[in-house]
């Protein structure tokens, strides 16, 4: 099963002439109906240990990235991959985009990232989540924790590694990221890849404010836990913003989606960049260039 349509794209330089490489998800050989669904030794599921709130508020919370308002059918991005240190006790960290709508209280999402949980998974390898959030449960859900989100991929294992990941002053990796609507079934669809390969979808009957559209997008990195703010661990590569290109972890090919179907560069008038602590975190070299909208991001967190 496929979309519809996908929403067309704007002539944009491709990110691997630039020396940038394409990591991969992780893939798994499953018969045709069938999916994957990955274990974990440790946890049993390797998704299952998230169902709380992306963002609990009993937890501590730290972000640098962009918020993003406007009318929105779909978002992307090409997002560097960093296996970032986090101390073992660390509950998650991650490099996102998402796209919501709804009151709060009742807000509705959809969303990709990769994660480093080393206290959840027992590892600190980055590995690939889809996580939604609808107007039933009440709570987010990540991967096929709970009924929602429609696997058409036989072979990407959500929850897998991602590999290969970048190194510092070395060699850099990307994954490529479309969430969009598809115009004619309403669903929301999830894409990865130069070749825009479906991995599933979420069915609009799970949605009520996110049904037409959403209102907010957000491309950013952040991190969450009991200590997240008071002893916070990296975000991105763990360096600052400022250091550019090979050492700070970047976001680029950011796009929305518009009404007609097509992938355009989002209007900077709308758009609220920052981070939650300018000493530990930061973002630089938000641009639109040939690679359409660009930000590096990150930090050391306290270990400047």
């Amino acid at each position: 099963m496929e979309p519809s349509s996908v929403p067309v794209e704007e002539s944009i330089k491709s990110p691997s002439s630039n020396g940038v490489l394409q990591a991969h998800l992780s893939i798994v050989g499953c018969a045709k109906g069938m999916v994957p669904i990955l274990r974990n030794n440790r946890m049993g599921h390797i998704a299952s240990y998230i169902t709380e709130q992306v963002i609990n508020k009993d937890e501590q919370l730290e972000m640098a990235g962009i918020r993003y308002s406007d009318d929105l059918y779909g978002v992307r991005a090409t997002i560097n991959v960093y296996e970032t240190k986090v101390k073992k006790d660390s509950k998650d960290i991650s490099q996102s985009i998402l796209i919501d709508n709804g009151p709060k209280g009742h807000e509705e999402g959809v969303g990709a990232c990769y994660s480093v949980a080393p206290s959840i998974t027992g590892d600190s390898f980055a590995r690939f989540h889809v996580v939604w959030r609808d107007g039933k449960l009440h709570k987010p859900c990540y991967d096929h924790v709970c009924p929602g989100f429609v696997q058409v991929s036989h072979r990407v294992g959500l929850g897998g590694r991602v590999l290969p990941v970048s190194v510092y002053n070395g060699p850099q990796y990307v994954i490529d990221i479309y969430i969009f609507k598809d115009p004619k079934t309403a669903n929301w669809w999830l894409m990865y890849g130069e070749e825009k390969t479906p991995i599933g979808y979420w069915p609009s009957s799970l949605f009520s404010h996110i049904k037409d559209k959403g209102i907010f997008s957000y491309w950013c990195g952040f991190v969450q836990g009991p200590t997240a703010s008071s002893d916070s661990p990296q975000i991105g590569s763990g360096h600052f913003a400022a250091e550019g290109y090979g050492k700070a972890a970047f976001m680029r090919n950011i796009q929305i989606a518009d009404i007609n179907n097509k992938l355009v560069t989002p209007n900077r008038h709308k758009d609220l960049l920052g981070t939650s602590d300018k000493m530990k975190y930061s973002i630089d070299g938000y641009v639109v260039d040939n690679h359409g909208m660009h930000m590096y991001y990150g930090g050391p967190g306290n270990l400047v």
